[in-house]
């Protein structure tokens, strides 16, 4: 059975280092991607030396270690002898817990010439070592971590270190070469090759977490978690952070943090400590063919609005149940997920415009952003929906649901006096199939 597994068994944290990183007024901020940055050389290339050779200078590896506490049995009682001569009769007696050591490895990147480093938050320990490429080491203190993005900033006491520059990860394609650098399974630093392979990707790996991978077939291996993904112009495009494996191993599937989101997160971290992320309140569903036909869409896309918290945001600039959402800020959302990153990318308090369709028609509606607390909850209290843009229950059932609206009613041959929500699609394999629901009923 295939699963996601974070690449940090043995992880290794390839630290790279971003160019010209300066503090304005105290605030620690990333460079700005240059004109297409981001973007792949657009040259034919024989070899890469030359880019390597500037990148692998900025790559770390990270040694961490913690302490684990493991309960003993008494080592008299474990012997086959003495279980056979008293059988069940054998004295139970367990030995006070034992603790461990746990070590693991791991890759980073600088971010900054001072000593900042990003890496993956699973790479993060209690103790944690830095080793440069010429060989110093140096332990490094936790700035701050940010668990939902699966990222962490840490510092070692150096200067004058090589880094690497941000590029713009928005305009990375598919099909654009990448090379993956880090210290896989710990053999060493090594460089491989690929290309992005998918854009957007999400594994589940984890509940309430923000994800928005590039998927690249460039060989990744754990202890590659925290390395450095760059473009054929050295410009670091993602963080490395999960594979995709039956076995634990590289089988093509891999998926590395974007670099928008990565300078997103460390520059917040670095100068709140902390990342504050902006909620909107609304349980949403994927807009399917069947449901846009029902509510008089031109195209199936976007997500319609199931349900709106109270006190939320949304409630308070007028969103309303049955609301479709296609795009925020003009960015085009094309399911839950979408919708969910754009609005926790955006500052709380912040005013965003969102493009709905509400009764056949398109209009813009402006959104003053609530917070996302660290327990999912707005500003307000009420529940977070997973991140406050959730999945609607009827997704988790493995339904689609609608309000019925007059043309759905006309469509299903239902009453439209009749308050409730329609069933318009149904997953074969979900709860809703297997308790009988089906295609067009109404849930009142």
């Amino acid at each position: 059975m295939k699963r996601a597994s974070r690449l940090g068994l043995i992880l290794l944290a390839s630290a790279v280092l971003l160019a010209g990183c300066r503090r304005q007024g105290g605030t620690f901020t990333l460079p700005q991607p240059a004109a297409g940055s981001g973007a792949a050389a657009n040259v034919e290339h024989n070899s890469y030396a030359d880019v390597v050779a500037r990148v692998a200078p900025a790559v770390v590896t990270i040694r961490s270690e913690r302490r684990v506490r493991a309960p003993q049995q008494h080592p008299f009682f474990d012997d086959p002898f003495f279980q056979d001569f008293f059988g069940n009769r054998a004295p139970q007696t367990q030995q006070p817990p034992r603790e461990l050591r746990q070590q693991a490895l791991g890759s980073g990147v600088v971010i900054g010439p001072d000593g900042y480093i990003v890496t993956n938050h699973h790479v993060v320990a209690e103790q944690i070592t830095v080793e440069l490429t010429d060989r110093r080491s140096f332990p490094a203190k936790v700035v701050g971590t940010d668990p939902p993005s699966d990222l962490a900033v840490l510092k070692i006491d150096a200067s004058n270190l090589p880094v690497l520059t941000l590029g713009d990860s928005d305009k990375v394609r598919v099909g654009d070469i990448v090379l993956a650098v880090g210290n896989p399974l710990g053999v060493g630093q090594t460089v491989t090759a690929g290309i992005i392979s998918a854009k957007g990707r999400r594994t589940g790996l984890s509940d309430g977490s923000f994800e928005d991978f590039l998927q690249t077939d460039a060989p990744i291996n754990q202890g590659n978690s925290g390395g450095a993904l760059v473009n054929t112009a050295g410009d670091l495009v993602g963080i490395n952070s999960q594979i995709l494996s039956p076995s634990g191993g590289n089988i093509g599937i891999g998926f590395a943090i974007p670099s928008n989101m990565t300078r997103t997160v460390v520059e917040q971290l670095i100068n709140k400590g902390k990342v504050r992320r902006g909620q909107l309140g609304v349980y949403v569903q994927a807009v399917t063919e069947d449901l846009a036909q029902g509510l008089g869409l031109k195209e199936a896309r976007g997500v319609i609005v199931s349900s709106v918290q109270k006190g939320s945001a949304a409630e308070r600039a007028g969103l309303r149940q049955g609301d479709v959402i296609t795009a925020v800020n003009g960015n085009a959302v094309n399911d839950a997920n979408e919708l969910r990153n754009l609005v926790a990318s955006t500052q709380p308090g912040s005013d965003v415009t969102l493009t709905i369709v509400r009764d056949g028609r398109e209009q813009q509606l402006k959104v003053t952003l609530g917070e996302l607390t660290e327990n999912g909850n707005g500003a307000g209290g009420q529940p977070g929906g997973g991140g406050g843009e959730g999945q609607s229950e009827g997704g988790k059932l493995g339904l689609a649901l609608a309000p019925l609206t007059p043309e759905l009613a006309q469509r299903l041959r239902l009453p439209e006096d009749k308050p409730g929500l329609v069933v318009t699609d149904v997953d074969p394999s979900g709860p809703g199939a297997d308790a009988g629901l089906q295609q067009g009923d109404l849930i009142e």
